[in-house]
């Protein structure tokens, strides 16, 4: 049995102070970090089995049973705020390593959690790489496996896994499209298809291959959604009836579940996997251990959606939930629509292009390679002291460079993580331009778009604001998101602010 928790928040720092603002809506939390640390990431560390009287006879560490990822930028925040659960996770993960023949319970993230199938090849690479390295920071040991966000994917997607070296990757089983065992000639597609989740797929990409893990569908449905998680008896019954027959079984699902969406389920997957697992004739394992001793005998091929843009686990319509008005929503009053999705991603994509031309422009006769400089500069994002920052410019610039030439590349570099940080997927998830996860996006852009100012001279603040100005939502108070930009983001541009590398 594996069980995946998908543990992740967006990166919520102001830019500017690089602290979290209130988050009113989290109360009586200051901000929704601290929020689900309190209901969520810390008690599974130390989830506590009960007797029948109440009284506390264990605490179970749930992170060394479950198959897991977090965010990198949630990670760090933990690391910096909340260092005391950051360190049981990491130990979770060194134990899960003896226990499952040198495999961990950790895999890596793509960085700030974007929707790959609709972003550059660059972005992709980058992304893939600064997961990379951000989980070779903290666990100290390469990721065999790689958590896509929102396991939004399509064939691009997988080659850059593979090229990056990541071994597996989990997804929904609605993202197959055709299967058959290596070496045959016969495919068997949808609609006639019939996904075996107990074992892994291959998918072969020129020279290489990823392999491809589909978790049970109605499991994971009915932990996210159902009340099964509320009892380990009834749980275990489902696990067993759904898996008979079959050598594994396995659910993916937002880690949030385990305490956050559902209160106290922390509590029932402790009893889960430390009392009824073994009993009921189940080890709990990892995807990793169990790809090395049960290496693929298929291949796959993905269903890459309508639009041939990829599928994910949260939208039916493909990948249209971050980019159109897909049906796709979380709410908001009658007559409300999501069209505003479109315009929003046209703006920041064109934003985007404007300041990858001036980063190549400025530093082209600075630094050797412009993709491979950014791809580099997560090393100064995870370690930005004097003797990291001398390092990257040996390897990466061109010449010796004075000081203000190697602030203007940092300037430019630390532009590059924001107009990363824009397209964080949250930002389309809900129902409005107004909610805090789409603003924190347009607060990336103002501190790139700043950046690329301050650094250059070039100044791309109104036109921007002209593509928001076709960005309608659906509050009066707020009609587009260039009033959001104007009342809710500017006046923190204003104030005064620190750049964080300089």
């Amino acid at each position: 049995m594996i069980i995946h928790g998908h543990f992740y928040q967006p990166p919520r720092e102001n830019p500017w102070t690089d602290e979290i603002d209130p988050e009113f809506s989290a109360a009586p939390f200051h901000d929704w970090n601290e929020r689900i640390l309190q209901e969520c990431y810390k008690p599974n560390t130390e989830a506590v089995i009960v007797n029948s009287h109440g009284d506390i006879i264990r605490r179970v560490n749930n992170y060394e049973y479950l198959s897991f990822n977090f965010g990198p930028t949630l990670f760090s925040w933990l690391r910096k705020k909340h260092r005391h659960t950051y360190e049981k996770i990491i130990d979770a993960d060194k134990k899960s390593i003896i226990k499952n023949n040198g495999q961990g319970n950790a895999i890596a993230q793509v960085y700030n959690h974007i929707i790959m199938p609709l972003a550059s090849e660059q972005d992709k690479i980058t992304q893939v790489k600064w997961g990379v390295k951000d989980f070779e920071f903290h666990f100290a040991r390469k990721p065999a496996g790689m958590w896509l966000a929102e396991t939004a994917c399509n064939n691009e997607t997988l080659k850059v896994l593979a090229d990056e070296g990541i071994k597996f990757t989990i997804l929904d089983p609605s993202q197959a499209y055709a299967i058959r065992k290596i070496g045959s000639e016969q495919w068997v597609s949808k609609p006639e298809l019939e996904l075996d989740t107990s074992r892994p797929y291959r998918f072969f990409t020129n020279e290489k291959f990823i392999d491809v893990f589909f978790y049970n569908g109605k499991l994971a449905r009915e932990i996210a959604f159902d009340d099964l998680i509320f009892h380990s008896e009834k749980l275990m019954d489902r696990i067993v009836n759904l898996s008979y027959g079959f050598r594994m079984i396995s659910a993916a699902t937002d880690g949030e579940t385990f305490g956050h969406h559902k209160h106290f389920a922390d509590r029932s997957i402790a009893y889960l996997f430390s009392e009824l697992t073994s009993t009921n004739g189940f080890s709990v394992t990892n995807y990793s251990n169990f790809l090395k001793l049960n290496p693929p005998d298929y291949e796959v091929i993905l269903d890459n959606g309508p639009l041939g843009e990829g599928n994910s686990w949260s939208c039916a319509h493909g990948v249209g939930r971050w980019s159109d008005d897909c049906g796709c929503h979380t709410g908001g009053e009658n007559g409300w629509n999501q069209k505003w999705r479109k315009t929003l991603r046209f703006a920041l994509n064109d934003l985007a292009v404007k300041l990858d031309y001036v980063f190549i422009k400025a530093t082209k006769h600075l630094l050797k390679d412009h993709r491979q400089a950014r791809n580099e500069y997560i090393d100064i994002m995870l370690n930005p002291d004097s003797e990291t920052i001398e390092k990257f410019f040996y390897f990466n610039s061109v010449k010796y460079l004075d000081q203000s030439e190697v602030n203007l590349c940092l300037k430019l570099l630390e532009m590059q993580k924001y107009r990363m940080f824009m397209f964080t997927s949250c930002g389309w998830f809900f129902s409005d331009i107004t909610n805090i996860e789409t603003i924190q996006i347009l607060k990336y852009a103002a501190k790139a778009v700043e950046l690329t100012a301050d650094a250059t001279g070039n100044d791309f603040e109104n036109v921007f604001l002209k593509n928001l100005m076709e960005v309608k939502g659906n509050t009066k108070s707020l009609p587009t998101a260039a009033d959001v930009y104007r009342k809710k983001i500017k006046p923190l541009s204003k104030s005064k602010h620190r750049i964080r590398i300089m």
